[in-house]
């Protein structure tokens, strides 16, 4: 009974779909451009792990399924081996090598012998980890202790510096979470990687900056008029966020030139508000209006949107 429903992505799209993918494009424009809905391109990514699946090439020398067509036609026609191999180009034993495999002379079919050919030539080798429970245990310790592979990685090279059965690259225990087909990692382990992502996500590519570890339009504090490194001259702030336990948050603002310094409490830590808490605090508007020169805030959430917003 055929299966209903929408027939699968052909090999262009597949072919269409990783190259988008590997461009750094998100899944909601790779299913814009395929025409295909979210589910289908995530379980075709997902079979991989997001990575690209090795293309499967049979070797110059083996046998074609033209070549064993003729194979059988031969055998058929009842002549013998070293005929069929003079036909072939080839060296008598392949052909009897050949013949010998797949069920002898009597029982030789082309595509039955292509079929035991191809899956024969599967080459399912285990990765360091699957060989090694030692090994394997190891990493997923420290997995759970929220390593990075990179860590992992560095860790064992420098703990087991002669011994290179305990060694693993990186990219082997990413492989080995992300394709779970390889059944070594557990699935459980990809939450604790720091992105979380049970898939390989290509970097960004075509243009797009990379905004991991960057505060989006920051000001560096290297922007800093000269005049406010000496103190000298009065009239250039320096604002910080401390955060402390409980999830409590407090706003310093410090004149450089006479340490004067307002305390401002926040709720969070968010642009947002502690914007509106130096705009509605009467102190710190007087503070900064008052022969105000320059305001610099350092902090790992400091952007350019509230530096802006002070100053005005």
């Amino acid at each position: 009974m055929l299966k209903g429903g929408r027939p699968g992505l052909t090999d262009a799209q597949k072919g269409e779909l990783w190259q988008r993918w590997k461009g750094g494009q998100s899944m909601e424009e790779i299913c814009d451009a395929l025409s295909r809905t979210r589910g289908a391109v995530r379980w075709q990514l997902a079979q991989s792990g997001g990575l690209l699946p090795r293309v499967r090439r049979r070797a110059a020398v083996a046998l074609t399924l033209t070549e064993r067509e003729e194979v059988s036609r031969g055998l058929c026609a009842g002549r013998s081996l070293r005929s069929i191999a003079r036909g072939l180009d080839r060296s008598p034993s392949t052909v009897s090598r050949e013949v010998s495999r797949h069920r002898g002379r009597t029982g030789y079919r082309a595509n039955h012998a292509d079929y035991e050919a191809s899956v024969a030539g599967l080459r399912p080798k285990l990765c360091r980890l699957a060989l090694n429970a030692k090994l394997c245990k190891m990493v997923a310790s420290k997995l759970i202790l929220e390593w990075s592979p990179e860590q992992i990685s560095g860790w064992l090279k420098k703990h087991y510096p002669t011994d290179e059965t305990m060694h693993v690259s990186h990219e082997t225990i990413y492989k080995s979470l992300f394709i779970q087909a390889r059944g070594v990692l557990k699935k459980e382990l990809v939450k604790h990687l720091r992105t979380r992502r049970p898939i390989r996500r290509a970097r960004a590519k075509g243009g797009r900056e990379e905004l991991r570890g960057k505060i989006p339009d920051a000001v560096s504090i290297r922007e800093r008029p000269a005049e406010a490194e000496d103190r000298a001259v009065p009239g250039h702030w320096e604002g910080d966020l401390l955060c402390g336990p409980r999830h409590t948050q407090i706003i310093t603002l410090v004149e450089r030139h006479s340490r004067f310094t307002t305390l401002i409490k926040v709720k969070d830590s968010r642009t947002e508000t502690v914007v509106n808490a130096l705009a509605l605090r009467k102190a710190a508007r007087f503070a900064i209006s008052w022969i105000g020169r320059s305001v610099s805030l350092s902090n790992r959430r400091a952007s350019a949107r509230r530096r802006s917003a002070i100053q005005r």
